[in-house]
């Protein structure tokens, strides 16, 4: 039932970004996949199954990773100003896993 929920809370959130980007306030919608909708469900479990300091390792590792998402959101205003959106989107994907997999290579090393 759980997985059910999870699954409803995320297509409410695609719906609301759809509905979002076909109003005056378009940008908006580049906010809602902000709201911690996934990182409430993934913190409320680590803290259930692992306990709080597990949480707090969470929550640290959390705030590392807001970097990939910055740099995603960089290279993709870059790569739009001169390649196809398609193009663009890919780039900016793969840079996106690119530091995800620096910053969890780093954090395994250092942490």
């Amino acid at each position: 039932m759980g997985l059910v929920i999870k699954a409803a809370l995320g297509a409410l959130v695609v719906l609301l970004i759809g509905i979002l980007a076909k109003t005056k306030n378009y940008y908006i919608a580049g906010l809602i996949p902000l709201f911690p909708t996934f990182a409430l469900i993934a913190h409320y479990i680590v803290a259930s199954e692992r306990g709080i300091e597990a949480l707090r390792a969470t929550i640290v590792f959390g705030m590392w990773s807001i970097i990939p998402y910055f740099l995603y959101l960089l290279s993709l205003w870059y790569f739009t100003g001169f390649w196809r959106l398609s193009w663009a989107l890919t780039g900016a994907v793969a840079c996106w896993g690119l530091s995800a997999w620096v910053l969890i290579a780093l954090w395994s090393r250092f942490h």
